[in-house]
């Protein structure tokens, strides 16, 4: 059984990947009106990623015979500066989530919740490898410059990126 605290924080934790989401989407359709279908596609498939996420925390509460408490989601902003500022964003923004990630870690072990701090494992996991891609991106972003041909060889690599749903 977990305990109420654990459970209200891995819902407030469904918030934040939900508000994620629905960033990684604003961005998404920035870009498409920038005519950065790349980068379009990279958020997009961000976003995916995000409601993926929320939906595992979903499930595993609700495996824990716990009701989800879902709170209201706060509007992302709709205007975005350069690809590069972006992805700066981005990064602060999974900056945040880690250290969400981690305050819930912190929890589990304070509550002895051992399921739950096998369960948030694949989150730490996956916030490693958002932060080494998000730094990947802004290192070829800022050897790009100002250069369009470099923003245009950026845009195509981020158009390869495909959704693949977790398995774990």
């Amino acid at each position: 059984m977990i305990s109420k605290k654990m459970a209200q924080a891995l819902s407030g934790q469904i918030n934040n990947e939900l508000y994620s989401a629905y960033l990684y989407l604003s961005m998404s359709s920035f870009t498409t009106f920038s005519s950065l279908n790349g980068a379009a596609n990279w958020f997009m498939v961000q976003s995916q990623e995000e409601m993926t996420h929320a939906k595992k925390f979903y499930d595993y509460l609700n495996s824990q015979g716990e009701h989800v408490q879902l709170a209201a989601i706060a509007e992302p902003p709709t205007e975005f500066g350069t690809l590069l500022s972006m992805f700066e964003l981005t990064l602060r923004h999974e900056q945040f989530i880690t250290k969400s990630i981690n305050d819930l870690m912190e929890l589990a072990v304070k509550e002895k919740e051992h399921a739950t701090r096998i369960f948030l494992q694949w989150f730490v996991t996956e916030q490693i490898e958002e932060e080494g891609n998000n730094k990947d991106i802004i290192a070829k972003l800022k050897l790009a410059g100002d250069s369009t041909r470099g923003l245009m060889m950026v845009n195509r690599d981020l158009a390869t990126r495909v959704f693949t749903s977790p398995t774990a």
